[in-house]
């Protein structure tokens, strides 16, 4: 595939969103969802809502999430709408658990692991998507940014457990935790792939490197960040800017890159991107186009 466009700045702010977002020079239409990581009750790394507020209202948004497959405070609706609450999402947004009245089934006949997803039933009523991702590592996929975003943050309840267990759609916790490993990351490109699919060209893709711990906004008891700030990408290629972002991660001075470098490696991150390459949701060969020149 031919190089994907990524925009790179390293001003941290509201206002720089919905720059990054324009640069695009696209505009979402219809019914916008905007999948992001409400954060685990307990998390204290998750983005904030004040943080995207700005954004989220510049496309008029609906913020939606899908239950957990695993015990907390978003593994029902019910505590899960609480917890939205809690943590300020429903003050500022309309909320949508897109699993909270079933699922339905998105096919993949040429997946590699899983040939099909279950996506919240919700999903359908949206034409567009923005895919507003906190970039940063995580306990089993070695990092996570869009793919993941796209694939085990629209599965529902069900669906993250099938994923997460290589196919197993009654999987128990056991069985999540405990399945094949690179069936797992291979799996969650599998089901991107049907997201990607499904919207088709209806998405746009904003990475924030912030707050960059090597544990997940799932944690409810996180590492803090081991590395500063680096900054905000956006691309239509969720691919290209996840790769995009890695490589800002190994290219940093900051000493404590190695620990999430680390983390990174020690889960074989890399292959969700090498399988998502597969899957042919995006290039790992991109242009990174740095424009804090022009703001």
């Amino acid at each position: 595939m031919s190089k994907s466009t990524v925009y790179f700045t390293r001003e941290i702010s509201p206002e720089a969103l919905v720059k990054m977002y324009e640069k695009l020079g696209v505009k979402l239409p219809g019914k916008v969802a905007v999948k992001l990581h409400s954060g685990e009750d307990g998390n204290q790394n998750y983005v904030k809502p004040e943080f995207v507020q700005q954004m989220i209202n510049h496309v008029n948004g609906t913020v939606v999430e899908c239950n957990t497959a695993y015990e907390g405070a978003r593994n029902t609706t019910e505590k899960h709408v609480a917890l939205m609450e809690k943590h300020g999402w429903s003050k500022y947004f309309d909320v949508d658990i897109l699993d909270s009245e079933g699922e339905d089934i998105l096919e993949n006949p040429n997946g590699t692991i899983i040939k099909k997803n279950f996506v919240g039933s919700h999903m359908k009523n949206y034409d567009s998507m923005l895919m507003l991702s906190h970039f940063k590592g995580h306990p089993m996929g070695g990092f996570g940014g869009s793919i993941k975003n796209l694939s085990i943050g629209l599965a529902s309840s069900r669906g993250k457990g099938y994923i997460h267990s290589g196919g197993n759609e009654n999987a128990n916790f056991g069985e999540i935790m405990n399945g094949d490993h690179d069936s797992f990351l291979k799996a969650m490109a599998d089901a991107a792939k049907t997201i990607t699919d499904f919207y088709k060209d209806k998405v746009v893709y904003i990475n924030m490197m912030v707050n960059m711990s090597v544990d997940c906004d799932c944690c409810n008891v996180a590492e803090d960040p081991c590395m500063k700030d680096i900054g905000i990408l956006v691309s239509l290629d969720p691919v290209a800017l996840d790769q995009a972002c890695i490589d800002l991660v190994y290219n940093s001075t900051d000493p404590g890159k190695d620990h999430l470098i680390e983390r990174i490696e020690s889960r074989n991150g890399l292959l969700t991107l090498e399988s998502a390459v597969e899957q042919q949701i995006g290039s790992r060969e991109y242009e990174l186009i740095n424009i804090d020149e022009s703001f």
